[in-house]
């Protein structure tokens, strides 16, 4: 790792995932994207399509710490943050962390826990700290959330509120790999080989560095008017009953960024927009009466795209 590039550590990165999610190329590089610009990602497809397998490698990948929290309807808030235990010998409180505190976290089934357990990620999302007790403790850098749910399961399930959706960077769906892919994929991997992880590329502090130049990638006026019109189009649609949030809009801005720099520009361009729109906003709209659901969120969002017109 020593001497490389930022561009040649991202590469590598990129590669090395790649060796144990095959056929999905466009889903690593999202995922990347999401993640060198500071967002967390929502994985929302069938079992067994590669989602554990993703939030492993980007962990490995970074050199990073990795826990997985299977959300259970009898999950608490502590089991995820952490509690204050009694030290007899100091004969004083001190904090014990939970899970939360890795590099990457792994929020497994996040939708078959209740309300009160998935709310005790909010503010570690959003500021990157918990507080317990009225004290606060930062978590460490970098720091993401990787959530799963299957959407096709229902029984049991308390679907995320629109406040938690809106914390999440982008949602993907993996879906299954294509024909060659599966097969080398039977051929070359098994159970064991797949929960190793992959080879370092870099360490968290070079993922610090890379966020320090995603924020760098010109961003022109003409590609902030055309983000602000996109999710301004969202709000207005007749079909909408809830438009994508300014919160929605900055994300889709950085991960244009980050996907810029992925592809070793130093500037945004409409292609990068349109590109991260569907993964950024689709979980930010939602649509009226029957028609609510991510396919029809993502239809409203191809209609936007395909009206809004692109800067040269």
């Amino acid at each position: 790792m020593e001497g490389k590039s930022l561009a040649e550590l991202l590469s590598s990165l990129r590669a090395n995932i790649e060796t144990v999610l095959l056929g999905k190329r466009e889903s690593v590089n999202l995922a990347i994207a999401s993640f060198i610009a500071g967002g967390h990602v929502l994985l929302e497809d069938v079992p067994g399509t590669g989602k554990t397998t993703l939030a492993r490698a980007l962990s490995s990948g970074i050199s990073g710490t990795f826990r997985r929290i299977q959300f259970t309807s009898d999950l608490l808030p502590q089991d995820i943050i952490g509690v204050h235990i009694l030290d007899a010998d100091r004969k004083s409180f001190v904090f014990s962390p939970g899970p939360l505190f890795a590099n990457v976290v792994l929020a497994d089934e996040i939708n078959r826990s209740n309300p009160r357990a998935q709310s005790a990620l909010l503010e570690a999302m959003s500021e990157r700290q918990v507080t317990v007790d009225n004290r606060t403790y930062p978590l460490p850098e970098p720091f993401l959330v990787i959530a799963t749910q299957n959407p096709y399961e229902q029984h049991g399930t308390y679907p995320l509120p629109e406040s938690q959706l809106d914390r999440f960077n982008l949602r993907l769906r993996l879906s299954y790999p294509d024909r060659d892919s599966e097969r080398r994929l039977i051929r070359e991997n098994n159970l064991l080989t797949m929960r190793d992880g992959i080879p370092a590329a870099m360490r968290p502090e070079q993922v610090r560095a890379l966020r320090v130049e995603v924020d760098r990638v010109t961003v022109h006026d003409a590609i902030v008017d055309y983000i602000q019109r996109i999710a301004a189009a969202t709000r207005r649609h007749p079909a909408v009953r809830l438009g994508a949030s300014p919160r929605g809009a900055i994300g889709l801005k950085s991960t244009s960024q980050a996907l810029a720099l992925l592809s070793g520009r130093d500037h945004v361009t409409p292609g990068d927009v349109r590109r991260a729109a569907i993964p950024v906003l689709c979980h930010r709209v939602f649509p009226k009466g029957d028609a609510a659901g991510s396919e029809a969120a993502q239809a409203i969002l191809e209609e936007v795209l395909s009206v809004v017109p692109s800067p040269l």
